[in-house]
């Protein structure tokens, strides 16, 4: 087996055993990766808390054919006012859900590792309404799957959009609408999420216009996984 060095956020965890884990993160250079930590769930385990979900960790593993190996993890961030707060805890429970479905095992995918963390930085200092639906949105656009929000994406007309389509994969206008109703305001912050104004948009005060916004976000998100995220449940209590 090789050694090698990395950094993650951890996804999730599973019980192995009487006294160790497998530990899924998502890297900056190996994609997603599966990993033991042997003996973690010990009291005296030489880990501690540092393999939860959520933590930022630099690690030390060996790789194996099916399981890598922990040996080494130190933590960068476990942002604590997240884990201190549950509206905060459950909208980072649908960012960490999403990133497991969408990672692939041994693909790096820096720019995916680098969203996560980002966001997870983001909600750490502010507990923003949108931050998630658009986290959703932007994973969507990471994944080749950027809606069309200028034109209606079945004849190509530029104004009078009033729909938007899972399948098609954007806005429609009145004459071709079909899924569900799109309104004016919610196009234009879907285009301030998607267009460059994300910190702007992340200010918006909470209101109909934004719920429209998350909502469709986790159809779309859902839509391209085709599952129902668990944690959109906790969202809703939110």
């Amino acid at each position: 087996m090789s050694l090698y060095r990395d950094q993650g956020v951890v996804l999730r965890t599973i019980k192995l055993g009487e006294a160790d884990r497998i530990v899924t993160l998502v890297t900056a250079g190996h994609g997603k990766v599966r990993a033991v930590a042997k003996g973690v769930r010990k009291t005296k385990s030489r880990f501690g808390s540092r393999l939860e979900p959520m933590s930022h960790v630099d690690l030390l593993l060996y790789a194996g054919r099916e399981l890598d190996v922990v040996t080494q993890a130190e933590v960068l961030d476990h942002f604590r006012p997240v884990r201190e707060d549950l509206g905060r805890l459950a909208r980072a429970t649908a960012m960490l859900e999403a990133v497991d479905q969408v990672a692939q095992e041994r693909e790096p995918n820096v720019g995916l590792y680098q969203m996560l963390v980002g966001a997870l930085r983001a909600l750490a200092a502010r507990d923003a309404p949108l931050l998630v639906p658009a986290f959703f949105w932007k994973l969507l656009a990471l994944e080749g799957l950027h809606p069309m929000l200028d034109v209606c994406v079945s004849c190509g007309a530029p104004d009078d959009l009033v729909a938007f389509d899972l399948e098609s994969g954007g806005a429609l206008c009145r004459s071709c609408r079909r899924g569900v109703a799109l309104s004016a305001d919610a196009l234009a912050l879907l285009r301030r999420i998607l267009g460059g104004d994300l910190a702007g948009a992340l200010n918006e005060v909470p209101d109909a216009t934004t719920r429209e916004v998350d909502v469709l976000a986790t159809s779309a998100i859902e839509h391209h996984l085709e599952r129902r995220l668990r944690s959109a449940s906790l969202l809703d209590c939110v």
